[in-house]
């Protein structure tokens, strides 16, 4: 067996062992090519070479592997399900973990550990990049899921998309999916670090123009296309409440399955554990009337340690929403704000955790995946969800980041204890242009740079000088920005701001919008009156 590692090196003699030295080999010699890029055509295609040469790609090691590979190291079970999650298979990046583990007298990569390896991947992978504006390409394209010639230009307008493109696919670490260019995740993830702490401005620049022309492309996808743009405009989002969320890290210990008949003792154990009597039988209610709306999450010895039930308003019975106070008060706020015709509500009536109740936990984060899995399923036509709040402060946190907000008239008492309701309203655009709008506010790409809302201060910035906002102000302006070129009317300003309904008669929203083009000056004219309705923004 004759071996040549790191066979790109050879390149220049390709055609020369081709034709020359390997036909001069003895019979019983085999030749092994080893190397970072794939062989060129002309293995496979010059006469006399077919059916004697053979390619294998080689990707990073499935979870198995990785594991085999963690355990010879005498790394716990624990610490290399940690180590690769984060090195997702990638020999490298698990040896790397591993070494710098070592030096730190630990198997588990603590933050310190997975910056140091962070560190030696970038490098390594930015030195094999000579050409500066393929290196420029390759850290452009980090900030995206996958990169496409429409995403390439959008963020590179000086270049040309197509030569972009080569030049991405021409490395050996990116590798073309039906989707577009992917490079590998470990890659990706080091570069994109490298890129944040050496020109955090560039980073920052490259993720807003991604956002603006995935939102812009969005408005035409079809829904086939969706997904791929859903899982790119999730990939932008850097806060770690909103992705854990979405990518719940511990939730692949569990698995979660439609409640069969012989759940339900396991059900009503969870619910009397930590429910009140009254509580519990509204439960059992709903299991009589839509057992179809119970799924369970099981545990590795099948047991079941939680459960959510959730259903569609369209296929709730009517004698069921009114059987019970919770459910009853969201079905008379969905008659006084009603969605228009076709969209689609989501009534999210209870989830519990056997071990944790409504704390945090990982079956509580399984749930969560769960359910926007259902998001998915239902948009563009889901328009809204109703839930129980859970008066927990890391969720209360979680809630008023992603838009859920409470309903003071829907709050009811059961077991004599107040269940107040959060709403979270996604808006004409489903959830789409609700993670539009997430991601979006994370970037602070809304606003033009000549007028933005500084929300944390409460403050307005008018081309570069602050005004400072009374509460009231920002929170209206925040409303009508986020819904910039629609009519907004009073009655959904009070609902939202002041949480009460609109009777007629009131001026408290006319004083905040007077106060507001004040502090506007010569942009007060993008708070526009609309006659017989209420206000609309228009940026400038």
């Amino acid at each position: 067996m004759l071996a040549l590692d790191t066979y790109e090196r050879f390149r220049l003699l390709d055609a020369w062992l081709r034709q020359v030295f390997i036909p001069a080999l003895p019979d019983n010699v085999r030749l092994l090519l080893a190397g970072r890029e794939p062989p060129l055509m002309v293995w496979l295609t010059t006469p006399g070479w077919h059916g004697l040469f053979r390619t294998l790609t080689l990707g990073p090691l499935d979870e198995d592997d990785a594991y085999a590979l963690l355990e010879q190291a005498s790394v716990p079970p624990l610490q290399a399900a940690q180590i690769n999650r984060f090195a997702r298979g990638y020999p490298l990046a698990l040896r790397l973990a591993l070494a710098a583990g070592a030096q730190n007298h630990a198997a588990q990569l603590d933050d310190a550990t997975r910056q140091r390896v962070v560190e030696q991947l970038s490098r390594r992978y930015l030195a094999e990049v000579h050409d500066p504006l393929t290196r420029r390409v390759l850290q452009a394209a980090t900030v995206m899921r996958r990169a496409t010639r429409g995403l390439l230009r959008a963020v590179l307008s000086d270049l040309d998309a197509d030569d972009a493109y080569e030049r991405l696919r021409a490395l050996p670490f990116v590798e073309v999916s039906r989707d577009g260019l992917v490079i590998h995740d470990v890659v990706r993830q080091a570069l994109a670090a490298d890129l944040l702490a050496a020109d955090p401005t560039a980073y920052r620049a490259y993720r807003r123009a991604v956002w603006a022309d995935l939102r812009d492309d969005v408005q035409q996808a079809t829904r086939t296309e969706l997904w791929r743009y859903t899982a790119d405009m999730l990939y932008l989002l850097e806060a770690p409440t909103l992705r854990e969320v979405f990518f719940p890290t511990d939730s692949a210990w569990f698995a979660i399955e439609p409640a069969r008949a012989d759940d339900w003792d396991a059900i009503m154990a969870i619910s009397s554990r930590h429910d009140g009597p009254e509580a519990t039988a509204l439960l059992a209610s709903w299991w009589r009337t839509h057992p179809e709306a119970f799924q369970v999450v099981r545990d590795g010895q099948h047991a079941v340690v939680a459960f959510y039930s959730l259903l569609t308003y369209a296929k709730a019975q009517a004698s069921q929403l009114q059987a019970d106070p919770l459910t009853r008060a969201w079905a008379q706020h969905l008659k006084r704000r009603p969605v228009a015709a076709g969209e689609q509500v989501l009534l999210n009536r209870r989830w519990l955790s056997r071990d944790h109740g409504v704390q945090p936990s990982p079956e509580q984060a399984a749930i969560f995946l769960d359910i926007k899995r259902m998001y998915m399923e239902l948009r563009p036509q889901l328009r809204r969800i109703y839930a129980p709040a859970l008066n927990v402060t890391s969720y209360d946190t979680f809630m008023a980041q992603v838009g859920f907000r409470e309903l003071p008239e829907a709050r009811v008492v059961i077991d004599g204890i107040p269940q107040p309701t959060v709403m979270l309203d996604f808006g004409p655009g489903s959830v789409d242009g609700w993670l539009t709008t997430l991601v979006g506010a994370q970037l602070a790409a809304h606003e033009p740079e000549v007028l933005q809302l500084d929300r944390d201060a409460h403050e307005l910035v008018v081309d570069g000088k602050r005004v400072g906002l009374t509460q009231l102000e920002c929170a209206v302006l925040q409303f009508l920005m986020e819904r910039a070129g629609k009519a907004v009317p009073r009655g959904d300003l009070l609902e939202a701001v002041w949480g009460y309904s609109y009777e007629g008669g009131s001026n408290v929203v006319d004083v905040v919008i007077g106060g507001l083009r004040k502090k506007l000056g010569a942009y007060a004219t993008t708070i526009e009156t609309v006659t017989k309705v209420g206000y609309r923004f228009r940026r400038p």
